[in-house]
């Protein structure tokens, strides 16, 4: 019990750790506003994504599954919320300060959690059930650090 004790405290840490790199990483991009990949998205539409994706898909998740039981999550598709909720007006910097904002009070809460409360379950519509508020954590920090590998390619 203690080996996964550890595991999730660091789990907390990295996630912390993790947006902080990414808040500053995309920061240091000269141009914003350059796909970072040929025909893909730039840093600013990324850190958009990124903070979205932690409050309506990943944040969510981990806040409907300490808080309720058994919940059942929908399909999230990351083109249809952006191409409906992008605004390239918005500066940087308040994307990324409300991203990092929304990690720190989850990782508040996770860290008050009891152990047991991170094997609770939920399910997916697509994916099926067996889904552990652990998961989501991990997930989470999975797709921020893939958006800053992504993001520090362009820097």
């Amino acid at each position: 019990m203690k080996q996964v004790l550890e595991y999730r405290t660091k789990l907390i840490d990295r996630l912390e750790g993790t947006v902080e790199s990414f808040h500053q990483a995309c920061l240091a991009v000269s141009n914003p506003f350059k796909a970072v990949d040929e025909g893909g998205w730039n840093t600013h539409q990324l850190a958009a994504h990124t903070r979205d994706v932690e409050k309506v898909v990943y944040g969510l998740r981990i806040r409907r599954t300490v808080e309720e039981d058994n919940p059942e999550f929908q399909n999230y598709d990351a083109d249809e919320w952006i191409a409906a909720n992008y605004n390239a007006d918005e500066p940087l910097a308040s994307i990324l300060d409300e991203l990092s904002a929304s990690v720190k009070k989850a990782a508040s809460m996770l860290r008050g959690l009891p152990p047991e409360a991170w094997s609770r379950l939920s399910s997916h519509e697509t994916y099926g059930e067996g889904f552990t508020l652990q998961t989501w954590v991990e997930r989470g920090l999975a797709h921020i650090q893939e958006h800053l590998e992504t993001v520090q390619k362009a820097a």
